[in-house]
């Protein structure tokens, strides 16, 4: 077998490519050995403005030296490649110079991610070997290739960095093995809350408020006030690591748990009510240390529902919800291309519960009023028999105690909800107190004179089946065409899958990888007879055992993507059941 070409090979080759048309840069495709490791070339954008050059740097363990306590388990492999993809990326903005030439020239990247801790691709470990991949926009003139500004970018700026953000003795580690082990830490508290009884947990101390509402980066620790749990609900969750700066004991944290039923979250405006809500939404995932909410925790399996007015429902049975339309409409297997906010708010957490949501988390601001209550003299007026919604308020100690299923409700404009809530909880200037003794005293002395409007019982949820036929994921010429054009937008083929009223995405790349899963699973899980939770089950196995590299339906040995990062099979459900081709089937076995 012929040795693999080096540094030197590859300056000639640009060298000898300098000038020419920029089609051909295709001629660098392959490997390449420098001093410490190996630069693979995978895919050469076809013009300067095209998405950059997939290029990855891989470096072998002994060389490397990653302490293999940081990645042996998958909790910490995953907090680790997070960890060494920031690092990378510190190591791009000092090292390398930035835009040289046309369209993306010069431009170097990696999937480095925001504030919360996703298992990625952009940086794998093994024991063998770390790999880097990156996107780099080969430089050129117009549609001319600049040849010693691609040889200063590969030869040197890549070489560079890699030894600065991916060997251990350049790296911060005492920053490294601190975050390993707070991610590490969150997870391990995450696995208590089940056995707790808690569905969540705010740690004292924890800063909630982000700098603004474009943001996900904390308020300054100077402007905000950190939050501190009350007596009544304060209880201590055991970490498997020291955790720095906290009090004694080291082998615990306190804060306010949520226990299970139905949690109000009540107060005037602007006193926090919605950013702990958003708070325990985005704490389905770890966060990076200093975010402030690191050591809030939600279980993975809350869902964020509010009303999205036009959006597509197909099959879904909305009866315990909504019934008795007019003329006879059945709502057992409800379909419409425009959905109301009530109607979809009621699509919605039955969508949730289909494919295991356990804690349903609703802001009174982001709902539909006539969805969430009918007071006593609104029914005064418009009789159950000319209404066909059943309010959430009728419905949400049901989904508790027939369902097993949570409610952490934000609600500032109706006390109606007194009488059904097992923990009340009111925040004041930003701090939570325990009103729930108060809040009985006062649905004792004020009823609510309003009747109860269920007509039939809450039962289990239909399962749907989701028909492969009804996805096309091709576009012009491409079979297989799917872009993330937004973080709440997917485009599958030339269908727009519109995901803004789907609030727990928090990153482009679990949005890119929830349009390529959606494929995934029409090419290997859908078979027009398994049902959408298990074909999600299905898609969840496959990330286990495989990773996301095979999500790529180009992928092949040795050429991987650097740009996807791991959704949950809420998120992928939801946009399933938002892509407006969708066909269901109902089963009932």
């Amino acid at each position: 077998m012929p040795d693999m070409p080096g540094m030197h090979e590859l300056r000639q080759t640009l060298a000898r490519l300098d000038g020419k048309g920029y089609k051909a840069y295709k001629d660098l495709q392959g490997a390449y050995e420098f001093d410490i490791g190996t630069l693979f070339i995978d895919h050469v954008q076809g013009d300067p403005f095209a998405a950059p050059s997939r290029i990855r740097l891989r470096v072998p363990q002994h060389v490397a030296n990653l302490p293999e306590p940081l990645f042996n388990t998958a909790t910490r492999r995953v907090a680790l490649q997070d960890f060494l993809a920031r690092w990378v990326d510190r190591a791009i903005r000092d090292t390398v110079q930035g835009r040289r030439g046309m369209g993306k020239s010069g431009l170097v990247a990696i999937d480095a991610g925001g504030q919360e801790v996703l298992q990625r691709t952009a940086v794998v470990v093994t024991p063998r070997w770390v790999e880097a991949r990156l996107h780099v926009g080969l430089p050129a003139s117009g549609r001319t290739i600049l040849g010693r500004q691609a040889e200063a970018i590969l030869c040197g700026e890549l070489p560079r960095l890699v030894e600065r953000g991916l060997r251990w003795h350049n790296l911060p580690q005492e920053e490294g093995e601190q975050f390993v082990a707070c991610v590490e830490n969150q997870e391990f508290m995450r696995a208590q809350l089940e056995k707790r009884g808690l569905v969540a947990f705010i740690a004292n101390g924890s800063l909630l408020p982000r700098e603004s509402g474009a943001s996900t980066r904390p308020l300054p620790r100077e402007q905000a006030v950190p939050f501190q749990s009350p007596e009544s609900l304060r209880v201590t969750l055991a970490v498997a690591n020291p955790v720095p700066g906290h009090t004694e004991p080291y082998t615990a944290i306190s804060g306010m748990g949520i226990p299970r039923g139905v949690t109000l979250m009540v107060g005037g405006g602007y006193h926090g009510k919605s950013t702990l809500l958003q708070a325990l939404e985005h704490s389905v995932y770890p966060h990076i240390p200093g975010d402030g909410r690191e050591y809030v925790i939600t279980t993975r399996s809350a869902v964020k529902i509010r009303a999205e007015d036009g959006r597509r429902v197909e099959q879904v049975n909305i009866s315990p919800f909504i019934s008795n339309l007019p003329y006879g409409r059945s709502t057992t297997a409800f379909s419409t291309d425009d959905a109301s906010g009530s109607t979809s708010q009621a699509a919605s957490i039955v969508e949730a519960l289909e494919v295991g949501a356990k804690v349903l988390l609703l802001d009174e601001d982001t709902s539909a009023t006539n969805f969430m209550v009918r007071d006593a003299r609104m029914q005064a007026l418009v009789q159950k028999a000319h209404e066909p919604i059943t309010p959430f308020l009728d419905r949400v100690r049901e989904l508790y105690e027939t369902l097993g299923v949570s409610t952490i409700l934000v609600m500032g404009g109706s006390g109606d909800y007194f009488d059904v809530a097992d923990t009340v909880i009111m925040m004041r200037d930003y701090l939570p107190y325990d009103v729930t003794t108060e809040a009985r005293r006062i649905a004792q002395s004020y009823p609510t004179r309003r009747s109860a409007e269920r007509t039939i019982p809450l039962e289990s949820v239909t399962r749907r089946t989701p028909l492969p036929e009804s996805f096309d994921p091709s576009r012009g010429r491409r079979e297989v065409k799917i872009d993330a054009r937004a973080l709440d937008l997917v485009l599958f083929g030339n269908d727009p899958i519109d995901l803004r009223g789907v609030e727990q995405i928090v990153d482009l790349s679990q949005t890119r990888a929830i349009g390529y899963a959606i494929h995934l699973a029409t090419e290997k899980f859908m078979d027009g007879r398994a049902t959408l939770n298990e074909v999600v089950d299905m898609v969840e196995q496959f990330f286990d055992r495989h990773g996301l590299d095979e999500l790529d339906p180009f992928h092949r040995k040795e050429h991987h993507p650097g740009n996807f990062a791991r959704p949950r099979r809420h998120e992928i459900a939801a946009a399933i059941n938002r892509l407006r081709t969708v066909q269901m089937r109902q089963r009932y076995e």
